[in-house]
């Protein structure tokens, strides 16, 4: 069921239940509380604020406050919401915002995540759509280099900082070009995500967990989808 009807839970798809007596519930993206009457059967709550938010703010929210360390986890919890749609700008900042949660989570300095996301919106917002047609550099991994750049605090006058937000970038564009196109904004998330994944490891010494295999799930929104010839491809 589409999971942006309102008698579908936002987060898993199951049904809404709908008491007569109001209780307090956490909202999943956001984290705050409020007094509802409705509730998924999973015990998932998202609040009226959140439903009615733009992709970049529900993107910002959920990722300040999660605890989840997948940073593919993150992005299929997104995905899956009605603001981020089959293909658009929304990823150019989904991706850099679901790996510094990741990335802050693993290293256990969450409360540095709220500024370095707020940076990474602010940045990604410069990424024009379209800009993978356009300007021969996909989004999602424009995104990876702003990721590393928060992470390591880099500036145009950056020596080694400057040298890995490039290089992460460069390594995110070459695993996307050599899947082709057409463009497709969740293989290229992925993509971007997991190439940045592996730089960490090897260049930061930090392991950030991906619950392999990574499946997509959307084929049949896309209308261009590779189908088979994707990776991702369920």
């Amino acid at each position: 069921m589409d999971p942006g009807h309102r008698s579908v839970c936002r987060v898993c798809g199951d049904r809404l239940e709908y008491g007569t007596v109001p209780g307090r519930a956490t909202c999943y993206f956001c984290g705050e509380s409020h007094e509802t009457e409705t509730i998924c059967r999973q015990g998932h709550f998202v609040c009226d604020r959140c439903r009615r938010a733009p992709a970049e703010e529900i993107i910002s929210s959920y990722c300040r406050t999660t605890t989840e360390t997948d940073p593919i986890a993150i992005a299929r919890t997104l995905m899956n919401t009605p603001q981020v749609k089959m293909h658009g700008p929304e990823h150019h900042f989904l991706v850099p915002a679901v790996l510094l949660a990741a990335y802050y989570n693993v290293t256990g300095t969450p409360d540095l995540k709220m500024k370095k996301i707020e940076q990474a919106r602010s940045r990604a917002e410069l990424i024009k759509d379209g800009f993978c047609g356009s300007h021969g550099d996909c989004g999602a991994a424009v995104g990876t280099g702003i990721f590393v750049s928060l992470a390591t605090g880099a500036t145009p006058l950056s020596r080694e900082e400057w040298r890995l937000s490039n290089l992460v970038t460069a390594k995110s564009l070459e695993a996307i070009a050599m899947h082709g196109g057409p463009r497709c904004c969740k293989r290229n998330a992925f993509l971007a995500i997991l190439a940045a994944v592996d730089f960490v490891r090897e260049h930061f010494g930090i392991e950030i967990p991906v619950r392999k295999p990574v499946t997509c799930g959307f084929s049949a929104l896309n209308e261009e989808c590779l189908t088979r010839d994707c990776l991702f491809y369920e």
